[in-house]
């Protein structure tokens, strides 16, 4: 009788150096040491946007209550626009304002998208 096969039968094999070390990478102390001195902070150079206002409260509650609103369909992955839009193909009727509003602010990604904490809307 023939043993059934294992994923990783089709692996090759490879033994290891030493007690569960693997080879090589292994410095001693001292060039540790030297290492950690000579290590430096790099401040990443990045262009940055300009910063933008924060939008108007009001504003934000608006586009919170047209996100949890689940009559004009899921939100997950599209940005709020994109969500308007389909909603509007879909005969739904989303409010006229919210659309005024993304396109407003169409560069600023607080009102461009939905920002989801630990997996819970706001």
């Amino acid at each position: 009788m023939e043993q059934p096969r294992r994923i990783t039968d089709s692996f090759p094999r490879r033994r290891r150096r030493g007690p569960g070390r693997p080879p090589g990478r292994l410095k001693d102390k001292k060039k540790k040491e030297k290492d950690k001195d000579k290590v430096q902070v790099k401040v990443r150079d990045c262009p940055r946007a300009p910063s933008q206002p924060p939008p108007d409260p009001a504003l934000l509650e608006m586009l919170r209550r047209f996100d949890l609103s689940w009559e004009y369909g899921p939100c997950t992955g599209i940005t709020r626009l994109q969500r308007w839009e389909r909603a509007q193909e879909l005969g739904l009727s989303p409010p006229g304002p919210v659309r005024d509003a993304l396109l407003e602010h169409r560069d600023n990604p607080d009102v461009t998208y939905r920002w989801v904490w630990g997996g819970v809307g706001w």
